[in-house]
């Protein structure tokens, strides 16, 4: 008996011939030069190339955060380019999770608050709802015994683990990371790196930009910019 080949199930991210320009007073400057891959749901996936080489870019775009010059990129079947700023901001507070190198938490709100702002600001829970949300999310990255404390009383890594709870609070699919253990020591950095993982195995899709080989080298898949262009894909 011949067996029926299963249908891979379609890509949760998908670029086709993706340009980003922007034009630098009389020049034009090709960020993304016209890139095609996909990343399936539930990847882990680490984008390393040096600075300029498109990787932010590449990351901003997915999240949302820019548009592109041409070409298609596609989350979850939608069609990002072309959208609204309502809708983009819509797809960010319902797709998409963000931690940044520089942590980006209000200097004067305790943990709690830093990380339950997100579902405030999207008015999709009351006040009480979104503390307790937040206060779950805290527990998660184990923090639950700080959810009082301001971020100048936190360290380096525990305000990192602050800005991933904030960044899971919405329940994102995907969870974009940029060189999110840039300021931290490598005792930390191991420690956030196991937290991303597990995160991964939990189902959540995370693609981590970074400089460092060695973090890069801990994903399932790394893909390499360079000028631009997908230079390298391996796994």
């Amino acid at each position: 008996m011949t067996e029926v080949p299963v249908p891979s199930p379609p890509a949760q991210i998908s670029a086709r011939d993706l340009v980003k320009s922007y034009r630098m007073g009389g020049s034009v400057i090709g960020a993304l030069q016209g890139i095609s891959m996909e990343v399936a749901r539930g990847e882990y996936l680490a984008v390393t190339g040096h600075s300029g080489s498109g990787k932010s870019t590449f990351m901003n775009l997915i999240g949302g955060l820019d548009t592109p010059t041409s070409g298609s990129l596609k989350v979850e079947g939608h069609e990002l380019s072309g959208l609204s700023s309502d809708a983009l901001a819509q797809y960010r507070n319902e797709k998409v999770g963000f931690v940044f190198q520089t942590f980006n938490l209000l200097a004067r709100t305790t943990a709690l608050d830093n990380v339950a702002l997100p579902l405030l600001y999207a008015h999709r829970h009351g006040k009480v709802d979104a503390r307790q949300k937040a206060r779950e999310c805290l527990a998660h990255v184990g923090l639950a015994e700080r959810e009082r404390h301001q971020p100048s009383e936190l360290s380096g890594g525990e305000q990192q683990r602050v800005a991933i709870a904030r960044a899971l609070v919405n329940d994102p699919h995907i969870l974009l990371a940029d060189e999110p253990t840039g300021a931290l020591d490598s005792r930390t950095t191991d420690e956030i790196i196991a937290l991303f993982e597990g995160l991964n195995e939990s189902g959540i899709t995370v693609i981590l930009v970074t400089h460092e080989r060695d973090i890069a080298a801990r994903a399932h898949r790394r893909i390499t910019f360079r000028d631009g262009f997908i230079v390298e894909d391996e796994q």
